[in-house]
């Protein structure tokens, strides 16, 4: 994966790289959507991720990476012997391309196979793959409607259920959705905006200083990819270790009522809809917590990730031409102090 630009090289873009780490610690905060103009290292950003993602425990020929702790039902038999092959394995990463069927999504009858062996198998599809894993679309505001559907009710769920050619299959699909566009080319459906956890407005940078340095950065991987990745290494690394530390302290961060209040307090005043968006903004809080290495969410992680956690979630204000971001802003200086 030397060719994959990496992580920590990426220049600014903070709230970006921030949102995919707290992903990354916590995949229970709901996955990122990176909305922005176009060549600002969305893309880039999200496989850069796939080299910092801690190995995960898994039957090794199980083809939805069932946890190595537990019985898995579809590993299959070799040379007459059930395969007990387990452990560590790459967490992956699945690119959902724009115009993607059904079948390749979901899966579908093994062809193959039929015409073979004239037996029915089903051959497993993307949503497979991505178990446990990330499953990334690029321009995902220009998906099909009827693949939104498809993803809506399988994130729900956590299980793809197919029923088609005499095939009646269930498998674990439990994923985090990461999806970047360009709002200049469509809006984003609500049903798949609320299922973001997490969502950042990525914009070009505006010093000469900071392009300057993309543009460095970016020739020096292009004309040497394996050396400066190898100068990036111990950096990655780093990020590596972090990100498998705060995993593993997760539980222990503690978030005392008085958070919790301040959490409540400041979706009222946003007029955030459920409780989705108190959910998921202590969730990213706790994560942010656990990179940073403290041992309690406290007023200003909170802070920090309020803005990712509930901009996308506001009801549009016809009196109120601000921005998303700005309310939530003017909300966190009134609640919270500037």
């Amino acid at each position: 994966m030397a060719s994959v630009f990496p992580f920590p090289a990426i220049v600014g873009q903070e709230a970006m790289k921030e949102a995919l780490l707290i992903a990354a610690v916590d995949r229970s905060v709901g996955g990122v959507l990176l909305f922005g103009d176009r060549g600002t290292g969305k893309s880039t950003a999200i496989r850069a991720l796939a080299r910092l993602l801690p190995e995960i425990p898994a039957w090794r020929d199980c083809p939805y990476l069932c946890h190595a702790d537990e019985e898995c039902p579809h590993v299959g038999y070799v040379n007459g012997h059930r395969s007990r092959h387990v452990g560590p394995v790459s967490a992956p990463v699945i690119d959902l391309p724009l115009g993607v069927t059904e079948d390749r999504v979901v899966g579908a009858l093994d062809i193959q196979r039929a015409l073979a062996h004239a037996e029915k198998a089903f051959e497993p599809g993307l949503l497979a793959r991505a178990n446990r894993g990330f499953l990334y679309i690029d321009e995902v505001n220009l998906l099909e409607d009827h693949i939104v559907d498809l993803l809506l009710d399988v994130a729900a769920s956590g299980e793809n259920v197919v029923e088609r050619e005499g095939l009646s299959v269930r498998h674990p699909a439990r994923f985090v959705l990461v999806g970047s566009g360009n709002p200049e080319e469509g809006e984003l459906r609500p049903q798949l905006l609320d299922r973001f956890g997490l969502a950042v407005d990525v914009v070009t940078p505006q010093t000469i200083e900071a392009r300057v340095e993309v543009l460095r950065r970016r020739d020096r991987f292009e004309m040497d990819r394996d050396g400066f990745a190898r100068k990036w290494a111990a950096q990655e690394g780093r990020l590596r270790n972090s990100i498998e530390r705060a995993t593993a302290a997760l539980p222990s961060i503690d978030v005392d009522d008085a958070v919790l209040g301040k959490a409540a307090e400041l979706c009222i005043a946003l007029r955030s809809d459920g409780s989705r968006g108190e959910l998921t903004l202590v969730k990213a809080a706790r994560a942010l917590a656990a990179l940073d290495g403290a041992t309690s969410v406290d007023i200003s992680h909170l802070r920090r990730v309020a803005p990712m956690a509930l901009a996308h979630r506001l009801r549009r204000d016809p009196l109120d031409e601000s921005s998303a971001r700005a309310r939530v802003d003017k909300a966190v200086a009134e609640l919270f102090g500037a």
